[in-house]
């Protein structure tokens, strides 16, 4: 079979080396004669397997010791109402910067708990605000942010500044990708399905003093304390997803760690929206100053071609090209599993397709 490169956003492409090991250890994990997805989440075997994952998460991050890590269940959306029932509590208001529809969907959720002030809008012109045209309430309970809106391929090229109002973060599509100051925020949560692993598992990283918070209304399943002194197992925790995610962080420690992925990542970036550049054919609709390195999204010039462009680039295995609605055209997903070699291949791809039909 040839090779297959999936530039899906999510669920998106996991390392190889990450599901052969998977595979190999898939009936038997470690001579315990079950699979991790068959073991008690109290037991020791899979203790050792949470334990390790949680180590080397910290390790890669450089999370301090004053923050929690959660492995949870929800997906990032669920994150969207975790966080106004556990801190929006302290002041009962939050500040909200819109700039696309990740953002969008956590207003309307933040929303229902109290008073939101969305302070900078940008969603329908793929940019992100000036750092300092942002003007944060004094009283905001936290200032919410999306470094990354996979759908509109547009992200942060700095973290802004909240003072002492705690920085809330949605990283599901860049956490992993780069090295990240963890003490700039209050809390990140991040869907596992991009960089991390499976769909099935969500990763907050919160900071001890905004834990216990939560109103007594607040569902158990939703407060922050519940699963921290439970140590994320309150309920059964996503055990194999999990698992997955501690193999792939191994990988990442394995490849030099999150200084060397930001070098490859915004080399893949680079090269693709090059391609794009250099042509009449293809066009990338974000301000340059704020292009994603993860998810690039990209029209072509006539858009009767949409369809053909998909069905050849699956025949040249290159998967999962197209656009979200809201943009429509393409969109390359070139997460830390996206090898170069993928990037090229795609690259490649693009300018015989344009030589045939430009």
């Amino acid at each position: 079979m040839s090779r297959v490169y999936n530039f899906s956003a999510g669920p998106a492409a996991l390392p190889e080396a990450v599901l052969k090991q998977a595979q190999e250890e898939l009936l038997d994990w470690h001579g315990t004669g079950m699979s991790v997805m068959e073991m008690s989440h109290r037991g020791k075997a899979f203790m050792r397997i949470a334990e390790e994952a949680e180590a080397d998460l910290r390790e890669l991050m450089e999370i301090p010791d004053d923050y929690k890590v959660l492995f949870l269940q929800g997906g990032a959306s669920t994150q969207f109402a975790m966080v106004p029932l556990n801190l929006m509590g302290r002041t009962g208001r939050a500040d909200y910067i819109n700039t696309g529809s990740w953002s969008k969907k956590a207003i309307a959720e933040g929303g229902r708990y109290g008073e939101v002030k969305v302070i900078a809008d940008t969603a329908a012109d793929f940019t992100v605000p000036d750092a300092d045209s942002l003007e944060i309430s004094p009283d905001a309970a936290y200032l919410h942010y999306t470094p990354n809106e996979t759908i509109q391929g547009v992200e942060f090229p700095y973290v802004p500044e909240s003072g002492e109002v705690p920085l809330v973060a949605d990283m599901s599509s860049t956490i992993l990708s780069r090295p990240v100051e963890v003490s700039k925020f209050g809390v990140i949560y991040a869907g596992a399905q991009k960089n991390v692993g499976p769909a099935g598992l969500t990763l907050v990283i919160v900071r001890e003093d905004l834990i216990g918070h939560a109103p007594e209304s607040c569902p158990a399943m939703l407060n922050y304390q519940i699963h921290a002194d439970a140590g994320s197992m309150y309920n059964t925790p996503p055990t194999y997803a999990w698992y997955l995610a501690g193999l792939v962080f191994k990988w990442l420690k394995a490849q030099g760690g999150l200084e060397v992925m930001a070098v490859i990542n915004e080399r893949k970036a680079e090269a693709l929206y090059a391609a794009i550049d250099e042509s009449d054919f293809y066009h990338n609709p974000v301000d340059p100053k704020c292009r994603s390195w993860m998810n690039v999204p990209f029209t072509l010039a006539d858009p009767a071609l949409d369809g053909l462009f998909l069905e050849e680039a699956a025949k040249a295995g290159l998967e999962t090209l197209k656009g979200h609605r809201s943009v429509g055209g393409m969109r390359a997903s070139i997460y830390n599993a996206m090898p170069e070699a993928g990037v090229q291949a795609l690259i490649d791809f693009m300018k015989e397709f344009e030589r045939r039909h430009g």
